[in-house]
């Protein structure tokens, strides 16, 4: 995968994460950063745990996945 399509995957899945977690998003800049981190981190991550998931859209929900994963995290340490 090129950087400029891990990137634009990125960007969608933080724009996705933003969306799915209505109040808990850091704003349009910051969703699209935390995106493209997600994919980074649900691309490391999710095959570790055994789930490998195929195609375009298999690595759309991954980084989506690792986005929110983060943004928990993120939240969790902005809590203490």
């Amino acid at each position: 995968m090129t950087l400029i399509w891990f990137l634009l995957i990125g960007l969608v899945a933080g724009w996705l994460a933003g969306q799915i977690w209505k109040g808990g998003g850091f704003g349009l800049i910051g969703d699209l950063i935390l995106g493209v981190l997600g994919a980074y981190f649900g691309g490391w991550l999710l095959p570790r745990l055994g789930i490998v998931l195929g195609g375009d859209f298999g690595v759309l929900i991954t980084a989506t996945i690792g986005a929110l994963l983060l943004l928990v995290i993120v939240r969790l340490i902005n809590r203490v």
